[in-house]
């Protein structure tokens, strides 16, 4: 009689290792098959969106969002197959998710302003920012929770949405044109109409200057040492960096030719012996 419990007991433990055992495999294909779906649903998405020329911000958060969302809809499956009810696991995720999201609210603002940004557009996928803290960057991301800028020294950052669609954004792709202010000093006693006539003639031989708005050269100050001129003009937002240095390296090397000096700090100290 306790030959036949014994074996009783060892043949329900059996089949029960077995039957876990076939579930912990089926569970393991249904993971590996699931990923699997999910890289190539996001693959033939994200190739859809590039044939029909889905804006690329839309397009990323898009592919972010259902990664994510797909991924969590595989465990849900990987859980009932393991036996687990699906009450217990609506019980569970509903707890679950007011938990996370009192704990997580930050993520969630992230979440809202990454809808907000795709929504209202202040930036999109290849334009250059500056945020307030004063990060400037080209925007290469817009994801569900973060935007990834990467700096003109090619250093990726990943910015959160939530502080990028409630801070100041400035925009510095927007607006085709923009007006570069340049000041020179020169020397007191330095004829300011030749300096005037100089700078305009080297604007106007530079094709990246526009004609309209029309260049201007005016004194800006008078400083202890230097009478200071603005040069001002306007170019387009892919030739302001450029033509800033060419204009200023033009500068250098003309006005001294031109008996224009650029004056260095000078104090005059009077002792008077007593």
């Amino acid at each position: 009689m306790q030959n036949m419990t014994l074996d009783s007991l060892v043949m329900t433990i059996g089949q029960l290792v077995a039957d876990f055992g076939m579930k912990l495999l089926a569970a393991i294909a249904i993971w590996l098959v699931g990923f699997w779906v999910v890289k190539k649903v996001i693959a033939s998405v994200g190739y859809g969106m590039k044939i029909h020329n889905v804006e690329p911000s839309l397009a990323t958060f898009t592919l972010s969002f259902l990664n994510i969302t797909m991924k969590v809809f595989v465990f849900i499956i990987i859980l009932t197959t393991m036996g687990v009810q699906m009450t217990s696991i609506v019980a569970v995720l509903g707890a679950a998710s007011l938990a996370i999201g009192m704990a997580l609210s930050g993520m969630l603002q992230n979440v809202a302003g990454g809808i907000v940004i795709l929504l209202f557009k202040p930036f999109r996928v290849g334009d250059a920012i500056e945020t307030a803290d004063g990060t400037v960057g080209v925007v290469k991301k817009i994801m569900i929770f973060t935007t990834q800028v990467n700096t003109f020294d090619n250093q990726v950052l990943f910015l959160p949405n939530g502080a990028l669609a409630n801070g100041v954004i400035t925009n510095l792709a927007m607006g085709e044109t923009r007006r570069t202010d340049l000041n020179v000093a020169i020397s007191y006693g330095d004829d300011v109409e030749h300096a005037r006539e100089l700078a305009l003639k080297i604007l106007k031989k530079d094709k990246r200057v526009l004609k309209d708005p029309v260049p201007i050269v005016f004194v800006a100050s008078l400083d202890d040492s230097a009478v200071v001129i603005t040069i001002r003009y306007w170019t387009t937002f892919d030739d302001l960096l450029p033509t800033k240095a060419a204009v200023l390296e033009t500068v250098y090397k003309k006005f001294p030719k031109n008996k224009l000096h650029f004056p260095f700090p000078q104090m005059d100290v009077h002792v008077k012996n007593k």
